[in-house]
């Protein structure tokens, strides 16, 4: 395991935006709630399918039925070591419940159980790349300690009307990990990067679906400033931010809010806040309560959970067997990329963080034999500036993965040209269900290669643009962009450019004889 020393800690970055504009440093932790892939609930038998009809799947147990009795889930302990091994957390033989006591209408007992005191793993870390193509020039690293993975289980729903509140209990007893991160992150880019890493494990390892649509991921971020070389300040909590984009935008709100109140000399409250998407801004919710108001007290239900590992074989799961099952990671896929096919690391990063992108490059290098390199181009910048024009998303693109690397080997081939490959793209995405040689072959986009009928065809445009011509006789060399834009409009982007080029430059160099 890794040293917690303050070496570490004395060496964080901060906020370049902080850093560079005023005399505040920004210091970010966060704390994570993620649905375990479980058939049922933590301590019931009821099942756990996110779109049942309301109130349909809540057992006795949920409910808090008195005399009705809590019964450990085994699968969710198995997921819940899987994902602590997999960010090399230390997972403690013996872990305990505790009862946390808050009374909501959508927590029918009184309190939430949870591991507060033992929880059932701790002291973790893992590296994390930090690539914002709008904010950073070139990806870096950085590394965040993880100080507690603990089970509890989740609340209810509660449905406000305008003249009363209603509440489902089918989240009520969902299974969650709590991952509690300790404050080493410096703005909202790294907490971003730092989601989108763990999105990637957890998509990876199969112990949460991260649909943060459904609420199967959901980020609280305690956010404070402080003077370079004074202790942290005071902090804010900004709860249940429910995407990706949404943790970026809260926490710079909040350090820029922050940094505005310290300006004008007001006080930072310790409270907890809300995330406004539509706005964009975080909104009080309530002062921030201490630990003691939860009135914490062991769960006299459910006895202590036991793992086995190493010479320890009493337990519910054994750590060991569990252990061996971790799939490739994240960070393993992008070394295997950049050092057997060739990446860079800004391909590798964002191939990665892309699991539906990721996918289709593998698949689209099984089918055939390509340069990966031009394939992975091709996937990050063409593939989705079209998506983005089209306005889709590509886990709802139905384009076979192999149709791209025969789009990549037409490419190499000299039967297309670039413009033609992202035509071709526009087709399939909009429908096309032919393969890309049939569509070529269909509208007539075959590139033309031949010299001969190139010479001929440069021949026209120069006779065609007389005045043109003379500009360039004259010394108007930019003239000669305009020859090569002529060819490609009158071949609807058909010629070989390349060839075009060394063409037009030679019948130029002939009339300046």
């Amino acid at each position: 395991m890794f040293s917690r020393s303050t070496s570490y800690i004395s060496k964080r970055l901060y906020s370049k935006s902080v850093q560079e504009n005023s005399k505040w440093r920004s210091v970010v932790g966060l704390e994570v709630h993620a649905q375990i892939q479980s058939n049922s609930k933590l301590f019931s038998g009821a099942g756990s399918k996110f779109s049942s009809p309301i109130n349909s799947n809540v057992s006795l147990f949920d409910m808090a039925t008195p005399g009705t009795l809590p019964t450990l889930n085994k699968s969710c302990v198995e997921a819940a070591v899987l994902t602590a091994l997999a960010l090399n957390c230390q997972v403690n033989p013996v872990s305990y419940f505790d009862r946390k006591h808050y009374f909501y209408a959508d927590m029918p007992a009184g309190y939430q159980i949870t591991q507060q005191r033992a929880p059932l793993a701790s002291n973790g870390s893992f590296d994390f790349n930090v690539y914002t193509p709008s904010v950073h020039k070139k990806p870096y690293k950085t590394k965040v300690r993880i100080k507690q993975i603990q089970l509890e289980q989740d609340s209810g729903k509660s449905l406000h009307d305008f003249d009363r509140s209603l509440v489902d209990l089918n989240r009520a007893g969902m299974p969650l990990m709590e991952l509690v991160f300790e404050p080493d992150l410096k703005d909202g880019d790294e907490a971003a990067a730092l989601i989108k890493e763990l999105i990637g494990i957890f998509e990876r390892i199969r112990t949460c679906s991260c649909k943060m649509e459904e609420g199967a991921l959901r980020i609280d971020a305690n956010v404070s400033i402080h003077e370079k070389g004074q202790p942290l300040g005071t902090r804010t909590e900004i709860k249940n931010i429910g995407s990706v984009r949404g943790v970026a935008g809260a926490i710079k709100y909040e350090i820029d809010r922050q940094i505005k109140i310290k300006n004008s000399f007001g006080t930072v409250l310790n409270e907890t806040r809300a995330w406004n998407a539509e706005k964009k801004v975080t909104v009080p919710m309530r002062d921030k309560e201490v630990q003691q108001d939860y009135r914490y007290m062991p769960e006299p239900n459910l006895p202590p959970l036991h793992v086995a590992m190493g010479p320890i074989e009493f337990g519910s799961v054994n750590a060991d067997t569990i252990k061996k099952i971790i799939p490739e990671l994240p960070e393993e896929i992008r070394i295997r990329l950049r050092n057997e096919l060739g990446l860079t690391e800004t391909q590798s990063i964002i191939l990665v963080n892309d699991s539906c992108l990721l996918q289709h490059f593998e698949l689209a290098l099984k089918s055939k034999n390509v340069d990966p390199i031009a394939l992975a181009n091709f996937l990050i910048n063409d593939l989705n500036t079209s998506l983005n024009k089209l306005k889709l998303e590509i886990e709802n693109m139905n384009i076979p993965s192999k149709y791209f690397s025969e789009i990549i080997d037409l490419l190499k081939q000299a039967q297309i040209s670039h413009q033609t490959a992202r035509l071709v793209l526009d087709e399939l995405l909009s429908g096309d269900s032919d393969t890309p040689a049939m569509i070529i072959e269909k509208r007539n986009w075959k590139q033309i290669t031949d010299v001969d009928e190139l010479t001929k065809i440069c021949e026209t445009v120069l006779k065609e643009n007389e005045k043109a011509l003379k500009d360039f006789l004259s010394g108007k060399k930019k003239v000669f962009k305009f020859f090569l834009g002529a060819v490609a409009k009158t071949t609807d982007n058909r010629a070989n450019m390349g060839k075009c080029d060394e063409i037009l430059k030679t019948l130029l160099s002939k009339r300046l004889k």
